[in-house]
């Protein structure tokens, strides 16, 4: 009987130690250590075995069990933290990683700031969600002009007046800076802007501007036809040549839209052609009342430029929603 339990003790512990998954432990404890098991059958056998043997065989009985239980628990506790999946070779060579990017409307934002600051522009910052104050009326766009229809904006709530709406120019921050800070002054207000247009190659609703003001004595559109070029050349290069033509925007008087002259490849072919950038002009005498300054002292300029349009522009980019698809494969040919 003794004989037979160390071959016992001997064939569990060699099968344990062979044994790689969870599942197949299970079936051995079954086997071996379950209520209906060879240990149970084996300590049914010791009442047949004589009386002066029955303390050896029952004192090695329970050494066997304890071996095999002890092995059974190391055995579990071993293949539970086991991960899964194939064995990793730490020696092989590891994946590269790749190397991540700021985004490329991010580069051009951050250019545009260093050109500006370089420039004396300070950087200001307002709410995207505004109220109808500082997104229409400061700016001189008064109740019932078409600018502030459903058709042109985000406003919150069923009705048109007195809600609020998400910013359709970064203009606003223009207001809010002339409301808290005494002239002169010079900012430049670069943030998200929406509006509700149809996504296409060069409209999605919502898009990125910088605008730039600048309010001291005797400002003339002198001032800001040589910061325009200023601006052009250090972003652009020395070869950027800019222009500008009568237009009408509320908030300044008078108005002009920017052009710039650009190498536009189509089929192959390099060609020079004029593409809108912006628009900018003097700011009207009625937007400075609106914040309190005096026309009759201050004068001042503000022009506003399209961010993804300048990148497009700047980078050869043919359709502005590729900006916005995070497209890994086109955003890495800007890192």
């Amino acid at each position: 009987m003794l004989s037979q339990l160390d071959a016992l003790e001997s064939e569990a512990l060699s099968e344990l130690a062979s044994l790689g998954e969870v599942a197949a432990l299970e079936l051995f404890r079954v086997r071996w250590i379950g209520s209906n098991g060879r240990l149970r059958d084996a300590m049914n056998e010791l009442k047949s075995v004589a009386k002066e043997l029955k303390p050896a065989v029952g004192k090695r009985l329970n050494e066997v069990k304890a071996a095999i239980e002890s092995a059974f628990e190391f055995k579990r506790v071993a293949l539970s933290a086991a991960p899964a999946g194939p064995a990793i070779d730490v020696t092989e060579p590891g994946l590269p990683a790749g190397e991540g990017a700021r985004h490329i409307l991010t580069k051009t934002i951050d250019e545009i700031v260093s050109v500006l600051g370089r420039m004396g522009f300070a950087v200001a910052d307002g709410p995207e969600l505004e109220d109808e104050w500082h997104n229409f009326n400061a700016l001189n766009i008064p109740d019932g002009h078409p600018a502030r229809g459903h058709h042109d904006n985000f406003f919150l709530g069923g009705e048109v007046a007195g809600k609020l709406l998400l910013r359709t120019q970064t203009s606003t921050v223009q207001i809010r800076a002339m409301e808290t800070m005494a002239p002169p002054l010079k900012i430049c207000a670069i943030g998200r802007v929406y509006r509700p247009d149809t996504h296409d190659a060069t409209h999605f609703s919502m898009f990125h501007q910088v605008e730039g003001l600048c309010v001291d004595r005797n400002v003339s559109m002198v001032d800001l036809k040589t910061t325009l070029v200023q601006f052009a050349h250090a972003f652009f290069g020395p070869e950027a040549e800019i222009r500008l033509r009568p237009s009408f925007f509320p908030f300044t008087e008078p108005s002009a839209e920017l052009d710039m002259k650009m190498k536009i490849i189509k089929n192959g072919v390099a060609e020079w052609k004029w593409i809108e950038l912006g628009g900018c002009g003097m700011v009207d005498p009625n937007v400075f009342k609106a914040v309190g300054i005096d026309p009759e002292v201050w004068t001042g300029f503000a022009f506003g430029l399209g961010i993804e349009r300048v990148a497009m522009r700047k980078y050869g980019i043919g359709d502005i929603r590729l900006l916005f698809e995070n497209d890994a494969r086109f955003l890495r040919q800007f890192a």
